[in-house]
Order: structure tokens, then sequence, then C-alpha cells
């Protein structure tokens, strides 16, 4: 399409928004399965397909573009359909407001995980643990789905499973949804995010791919490491890090640790292994590396039957270095508590492997999907900084472990009988987490000038100069799920879904935390041992022998064991939830859809604590939320004109709390370097939403859309921070209310530039752009109250100011694609350009500032050239990320003064791959 063409398409498109009667157009047919609209006669541009999740610049023939539509599958029916308009714009001929990127679309971008892939949609945004905000929204408005059915998390602070966790390579296709139908789960807040795997491949094939990657604060620069054990490379522990048999028997018995029998000498004995705890300074950290082979084949029998299989697998090993300004405030002018530099090193392994099953019978489609991922990261770090209370230096040594892994089995049947189509979807996923032996050790130096230690950095295993902490974490959640949903096309104009949907999740989870410390006879000049002669066996038999203390003229000392997380140590959590739906589709006139649905669940949400001792001892902290919600939605969808596109929706959805932050239970994220505590006393928030949106199709796959959005929020979960003993701690409570506003503009242009001859004459140009303002407020009045457990009930302006923006909400979002791509073979250079301003991570107390995250500018470079060697088809792919530098910011700022809570360098990264098929 030529550049006046366009320019013509715009100013159309500015007057079907003035006057959208004058610009209306028939058109014919009637609806498909009640999803799509009626069929309308198509410009002779649309004639050319081309688009963002089918392949921009692929290729221009119709039949191979209908090929390449996206597969995606979601409960309650096909949601995207093509019938008799030759169209493959899934977002077109969809009811609902949707984004989808194909596989195609995914590998444009070059990211090699989902998170990354889906910041670049217009009002998604993630944070550095592969958390996707939808419009400003936290995490929790998030929803994900794997085919259709539920993920479960392996992270304890989320019930949304982190998206960075799965690779590019398993994913057929991103559906986000931005407007609720009943179809989909209640728990709707800003999106749905639904992946859909790969199932059956069009022909057999071999797949292998390397690569190579690094950035500046990391690659071949000095790090901090432990050993821990010989195949931490792997993700895998040999077993080194099993709990010590003297620890599990005590965990057994359901004794404290304070009681006369347990045997703390042969607990700190087997506890001190150099391996876990000596943080060792390594002068070369390596480059990233990655590995992957993904493999498929298909067979035709009889007349309409397909089977096929497809696996993959890939293990990528990955290390970052953050060195981290961490400060705190003791008052609203900012002045210092504390202020620290944490070095910390991350060595990431992530191991994924699919095996799928796909079988077509006519019709009929079924896949059996199995999904294993495994996220491993070994941490080391070492922190720096002065106590400004008491005058002294710190020195503070972590080193840890921590495991995730995710385990998903789902069957999803799909099949057509005429006008009935019947959807049956069932399966089961378990997710872990575990953290053992999470050391920190400090050490102190007073600067007294009258201590004649004063200028040794001492362990002398007393608060007072030094600690030595060991923390154990475990989480397992099973999550079991099924549903049934008919659809029936009534009339031409009229199809019905009827759906049921059912999920049962059980969650439990454990930490122990146990401080070790030493009585005052404990001579000094020993806590200048390193950690682990600190803790070795001699100290340790020393410390319980008074017969050698004497005789060495030292002491008496002895060592002792204090368990921090006493109180509530385990805690069981359970979701159950009953759904049933039903959804009509109606085309009264040629140009208009009507998607009209309501949901009605039940669900019943339990967390406890669990007693591990003998003798009762916990919080009784247990929560029993037990709702049940009537959630209606509706969308309708009018053909303007053959170009131009209105929808209008509203709905209600509901967003519950997390079972982690129902719990009274300190937990550490070492994402963000924060300890975090439940509020039992959280309830559900629920939300009423409402979009307009206007959307001009210029032909040949580029388009422009213009969209508003309201939502407004009763009983919003929000983080607050406060101080314990001199720790910074973030909690959760239920803000009285808010509302949320905002537009999204969207575009994507393609121009062919034959023209220019040379060079370009199979080149054409690509301009995908975003634009999303947000703005939300707090509503705080002064009779509405806040309940904090395990506090009395407060005025809600201790914790919360009204008119504040809500927690994680960017007032700007914007993406950026400029390519230039050949379309006969694969070439392509793409620049990605993302911003996000100013959010909101935690509500500061104390009359502090909020604690505010600064994404900024970022960006990337992307090139991809195809390549034939001794015929075989080979990709390459070279990447340039953070080209500008940007570094992470997260601080507070009274105005005149800002202090940094979690800032450090990023730097720019670089990468090549490569990849040949066989």
């Amino acid at each position: 399409m030529s550049t006046g063409k366009k320019l013509t398409g715009l100013l159309l498109f500015t007057t079907a928004l003035s006057c959208p009667a004058l610009a209306f157009a028939q058109g014919t047919g009637g609806p498909p399965s009640g999803v799509a609209q009626g069929e309308s006669p198509e410009p002779e541009d649309d004639d050319v397909l081309t688009d963002t999740a089918a392949g921009v610049g692929q290729d221009t023939q119709i039949d191979t573009q209908i090929d390449e539509t996206p597969e995606v599958s979601v409960p309650g029916g096909d949601l995207i359909v093509v019938t008799g308009r030759r169209r493959v714009e899934p977002e077109r001929n969809s009811t609902q407001v949707i984004s989808v990127l194909s596989a195609e679309a995914i590998a444009r971008t070059g990211e090699g995980d989902i998170a990354g892939a889906l910041s670049r949609v217009t009002g998604l945004s993630t944070v550095g643990n592969g958390l996707v905000y939808v419009r400003g929204l936290g995490d929790r408005y998030s929803l994900a789905l794997l085919n259709g059915l539920p993920l479960p998390s392996p992270q304890p602070l989320s019930r949304v499973v982190p998206l960075d966790i799965f690779p590019t390579n398993v994913v057929a296709s991103s559906l986000v949804q931005k407007t609720y139908s009943a179809n989909f789960p209640g728990e709707f807040g800003g999106g749905v995010i639904n992946l859909t795997t790969k199932a059956i491949p069009d022909e057999s094939f071999v797949t292998l791919s390397a690569g190579i990657s690094g950035d500046e604060q990391t690659t071949f620069s000095k790090g901090y490491t432990y050993y821990g054990s010989q195949y931490d490379w792997f993700g895998f522990d040999d077993g080194s890090r099993d709990i010590v048999p003297a620890l599990q028997s005590f965990l057994d018995s359901g004794a404290r640790i304070s009681d006369p029998g347990v045997d703390s000498q042969a607990i700190l004995t087997q506890l001190g292994n150099p391996n876990r705890i000596l943080l060792q300074k390594t002068d070369w950290t390596p480059a990233n590396l990655s590995g992957g082979i993904t493999m498929g084949t298909s067979a035709d029998f009889g007349d309409t039957g397909r089977i096929g299989v497809i696996a993959t697998a890939s293990l990528s090993n990955k290390w970052r270095n953050r060195r981290i300004t961490q400060q705190t405030a003791i008052n609203a002018d900012l002045e210092l508590r504390s202020d620290f530099t944490d070095f910390v090193t991350d060595n990431r392994i992530l191991l994924n492997g699919l095996l799928g099953f796909g079988l077509e019978i006519g019709e009929h489609q079924f896949r059996f999907t199995n999904l294993f991922i495994r996220d491993s990261l070994k941490r080391g770090s070492l922190a720096l900084g002065d106590d400004l209370q008491n005058g002294d230096t710190d020195l503070v040594q972590d080193t840890a472990w921590f495991e995730r892994q995710l385990y998903n089995s789902q069957f999803v049947g799909e099949m057509e009988f005429g006008d009935l189509s019947v959807d049956l979807r069932g399966g089961y996923a378990q997710t872990q987490r575990e953290a053992p032996y999470e050391w920190e050790f400090t050490y102190s130096r007073s600067n007294n000038a009258g201590d004649p230690l004063g200028e040794l950095f001492l362990n002398t295993l007393d608060p007072q100069r030094g600690g030595a902490i060991v923390s154990f974490s475990d989480l397992t959640e099973d999550l079991y799920f099924g549903g049934i949903d008919l659809g029936y096309r009534v009339t031409d104009r009229i199809g019905v879904t009827i759906g049921y949907a059912y999920s049962d999740t059980d969650r439990f989870s454990t930490r122990r935390e146990f401080d070790i410390r030493a009585t005052t006879g404990f001579p000094d000049i020993f806590g200048a041992f390193r950690p682990d002669n600190l803790l070795g066996d001699s100290l340790i038999q020393l410390g319980y022998d008074p017969t050698a203390q004497k005789a060495a003229g030292i002491g008496p000392f002895n060592f002792n064991i204090f368990e921090t997380t006493q109180s509530d140590p385990a805690f069981a959590a359970n979701l159950t939830v009953h759904a049933g739906y039903a959804k009509v589709n109606i085309v009264p006139f040629d140009t208009v859809t009507l998607d009209l649905g309501v949901r009605y669940e039940d669900a019943t949400q339990t967390v406890s604590p669990v007693e591990v001792f003998a003798v009762p001892l916990n919080s009784g902290s247990g929560t029993d939320l037990r709702n049940d919600y009537w959630l209606p939605g509706g969308t309708i969808t009018w053909e303007a004109t053959d170009r131009l596109q209105l929808r209008a929706s509203a709905s209600k959805t509901i967003a519950r709390p997390q079972f982690r932050e129902l719990i009274y239970q300190t937990y550490f994220d070492p994402e963000t370097n924060r300890q975090f505590n439940g509020n039992p006393r959280l309830v559900d928030s629920e939300l009423i939403n409402a979009e307009a949106r206007a959307e001009y199709y210029l032909g040949g796959g580029d388009k422009i859309s213009l969209a508003g959005f309201f939502k407004d929020i009763e009983n919003p979960i929000e983080v607050f921070s406060s101080f314990s003993d001199n720790e910074q701690v973030s909690g959760f409570a239920n803000a009285p209310s808010a509302t949320l506003y905002g537009l999204e503009f969207e575009s994507q242009l393609g121009e062919d530039l034959y023209d220019w001859g040379g060079f370009f004459e199979t080149k054409r140009a690509i301009l995908i752009a975003n634009y999303t303002y947000t703005t939300s407020e707090l509503k705080v009045g002064d009779n509405d109250i806040v309940s904090v457990f395990p506090f009395a009930d407060q005025p809600a302006s201790n914790f919360f100011n009204d008119g504040v923006a809500l927690t994680g909400q960017s007032d700007h979002l914007v993406n950026l694609q400029l390519g230039l791509e050949d379309t006969e073979d694969l070439q392509q250079f793409t620049m990605l350009l993302s911003y996000a301003s100013e959010r909101v991570t935690s509500r500061g107390t104390a009359n502090l500032p909020d604690i505010v995250e600064d994404p900024g500018l970022r960006l990337d470079l992307v090139y991809r050239q195809g390549l034939n060697l001794g015929g075989v088809p080979l990709e390459l792919k070279l990447e340039a990320r953070n080209v500008t530098g940007r570094d992470h910011f997260e601080f507070q700022d009274n105005g005149t003064r800002r202090i940094d809570i979690n800032s450090y360098e990023v730097g720019r990264s670089f990468g090549a791959s490569i990849s040949a098929e066989f």
C-alpha cells in the first residue's frame, strides 16, 4: 500500500471517529460459532494479508498467510476463527480486545522468554522477577493460562506464575485479552495471558540451537560464588544440600530447639560445611551459554486423520553481577539510618522440556501436553555498609540456593459436531520451591578508638557484633483442574456457549530460620575467623568442652540456637473454585455483534498455620474466605465501515489475595532484597471494568487503534513498608477503594520498498508502536479503617494517602519497533525501544515517602539472518540489549532529598545464537 493511501486512510479514520454514522457500511453474512462478526466485503488492499500475528513481511500469498495464522487454545471454544472473509488478523475477528503474538512475532523481538516478549504488547510491562503487569496493575491482576488451563506458581509471593521461566521455543502463540468474557476465570483484573504450546508440526524436523551472551557488569569480571555441589552448573544439587541428619531428626521430633533433649552440638557440627558457607571471590565470571533441541514429526492416517508429536529440551546457564546501593531512612527528612553497598552474583540455570502429542480427526482436535521447567538460582553476595545509629560498619555475607520447578500435564479435546462444539479440558500441575541453607554471616567493626579490636571486622555470634543465621524453605503446590464447554449455533445469528470449570489448589509451605549465638564468654578474637572456621568442628567442640576451655584459659562459653520462625513455621493453603458460565453471541445486524455472558463462581480460600511442635505454639493467624460471585461481562462490536471497527465493553471481576499474603510469616525476596510479612485479614478485591475502542484497518495488515478504559476497585490490596528491629519489612493491606483510567494507542504499518530498487527491492519497512497512558488514585476517607494483623483496626490514613497512585502503576508505557525485513528470505533487523515511567513499588509508612521504581528508557537491537550451509538451513541471531546503558533505580524521594533503596548498574549486554534445522 502506498504512503499516499495510508495518509488517506488516516484521514478517513479521523473522520469516522468524528462522524461514525456517516462512515457506516453494510455487510452480509452471519456469525462464526458465536465468536466473530458477520462477513463483509473486504477492500482490495486486504487481499494481501500480513499481520503481526501472522508474521509481517514473510510471504504475501494469501494461502500461505492463512496457514500461518497462530494457533490459540482457550476455554469455551475457538476464540479466533476466520470464516467467509479472507482475513487472518485474530485481533479483528475476535469479539474481545486481544493481542496475539505468534512464534514469528515473538522471534522478531529476539527475547528468550515469554515475559520479555510480552513487554512489547500494548499496556504490558514486566518487573525484574518475570511478573507481567497489565495497564499498571500489579501481577495480582493478571491471569496466566497454559492452553486455556490454569498454572500454579513456584513463587511464595505470587499465585501468578512468573513468565520468565517459559522459553519462547515451547510456545506457539501468546494471547493477551484485556476485556473480560465469562469463559475465563473471574480473577481477571487487568487481563488474561494465555500461552499455547506447539502441537502437530506440518512436517518432520529437528532443530539444534546454541547461544552465547554477556553483559558489561558481569562477563569476564570479578564476582562472588561458593562451591555448593558438583552438579550446580546443571541446576541440580548432588545431595550436598540435603538437611543434615541431626537437624532433620530435630525437625521430625516435634521438639522446640530450646528443649533439653535437642542435641544442638550435633546440629552445629554438621551445619558448618565449608562448601555451603565459604564465599569466594572469582576473578573471571564466564559468559552465558545456552543450547537446545526441538524435534517433531507427524503422519496422516485414514481420510481425515493426522497425528503428531513434538519434543523440545533446552538448558541455559546465565550469570549476573549487581552492585546494589541499599539505604534506609530514619525519618521523613530521609536522614540515613544505614548505608550499604551489596555486591551480588547470581548464577541462574534454566532447564526445560516439553513433550506434546496431537491428534486431528476431521474437525476434532486433541492434545496431550507435558511440560517440565526447572529454574535454579545460586547466589553469593557481600555487603559493606555503615549503621549510622551506632557508628558500626558491617560486612554481611550471604550464600543461597533456590530451586523452582514446574511440572504440568494436561489434556485438551476440541470437538465439532456440526453446529455443536464440545471442549474437554483437564490435568494436573505441581510446582515446588526449595531454598536450603540460606546463610547470612555478619561481621561488625565498632570503629571505637577505645576498643582494642575496634578496627577489625568481628563476628562474635552476638547481635551486638555479628551473627550467623541459616534458614530452610520448602514450598509445594498441587493443582487439579478440569472443565467442559458446550457451544451451539442456534441460528446463523445466534451462538450459545455454556461451561463448567473446577480447580483445586493445595499449597504447603515451611520456613525454618535458626539464629546461632555464643554466650558472653566467647573470646572476641575468635570472631575474626572466617565463617567455615567460626562454625568449624574444632570450635564447636571447644564450646561444649568446659575442661578444654579451662585448660586454654578462656571461657566459659557455649553455643545456643534460637528459632526465629517459631510462631508460624509452616502453613497449608487451599483454594477450591467451582464455576459455571453461560455466554451468548448475537448478530442483530450484519455489522453488529453482541457478546454477552455471566459467570458464577463459588470459592473457598483457606490459609492455616500448621502445628509442627508437639506442644502447640502458633499465632492462630488463619484465614477462611468463602465467597460466591455473579460476574457479568459484555462486549458490543460495530463494524462501522469495511475498515473501521468500534467496540465497547463492561464487566465485573475480582482479585483474591495470594496465599503468601495471608500468613503472618516473614519471607525474604532475593530479587527485591526485601522482607515481606502476610496479613490474615485481607479480603477479596472487586472490580468494575469499562472500555471503548476504535480500530482502523488500513489493509495489508496495517492498522491503528485508540482505546479508553476505566476501572473502579473496591478493597485493592496494596503493599506498605515498616521497620522491625531496624529492618525494613513490607506488608499487605486492603485500601478502601481506588480508580484507574487511561488511554491506549497502537499502530502497525508496513511499507514495501521495491520502488527504491537495488538492495531494497525485496525489503519491507515495519513500524509497530504503542503508547499507554494510565492514571490511578487511592480513595481514603477520614472514617475509613484498615485491618492489619496482629494490630487493632486503624485509620486507613495511617497506611495510605488519599489520591496517590496504585502500587505498580506507571503513567506512561511506550513500545516502538522499527524493522527492515526481506520479503523473500529470512533477514530482519529490528530496533526495539521501550519506556516506562516511575511507579510505586511499596508504600512508605511512618511519614516516609513511597518507594519508587524508575524503569526509564531501554533500547534493544536484534538482527536475524537466514543462511544455508551444505543444504542445511541456519538462522543466525545477533542482539544488543540495553544499548543506552539504562540502570535500575528504586528509591525514596521527599522532594529535596533522595535515597536509594535497591539501585544498581545494569550495563549493556550482547549475544549471538545460531540454530540449524534438519
